[in-house]
């Protein structure tokens, strides 16, 4: 299917997160901050990136914005999977260039149905 990112500096979401995805059939690179994110980025191209908000080094508005300066992730779907939930916070993440925004914690079948709409 697709290649994803997942990054989330718990290595316990990134595992819940990584165990739903593997199981709908995606394959999974993980990332622990969006500066991890950023240097895997570099190398491969993914299908999508799901990113946390709040993270050591690089959050993931700060990752969003560095994603969207390279022409490779222009139109890469990214969602925000985070506790964050105010509507400011939403709207500096469209303004990042953020895709969608799912709560934590979040329903693994919703999840997967967001990504099924924004990936091409």
């Amino acid at each position: 299917m697709s290649l994803i990112l997942a990054v989330d500096d718990s290595p316990s979401m990134r595992k819940m997160v990584s165990f739903t995805l593997i199981g709908a059939g995606h394959q999974v690179v993980e990332a622990v901050d969006g500066q991890d994110a950023y240097e895997k980025a570099q190398t491969q191209d993914f299908d999508l990136v799901l990113t946390d908000q709040n993270m050591p080094r690089m959050d993931g508005l700060g990752l969003t914005r560095k994603l969207r300066e390279h022409p490779r992730f222009k139109s890469t779907p990214i969602l925000m999977l985070t506790t964050e939930s105010s509507d400011l916070m939403k709207q500096a993440g469209r303004a990042a260039g953020a895709t969608g925004w799912l709560v934590k914690p979040f329903d693994p079948a919703r999840l997967l149905d967001v990504i099924k709409k924004v990936i091409r």
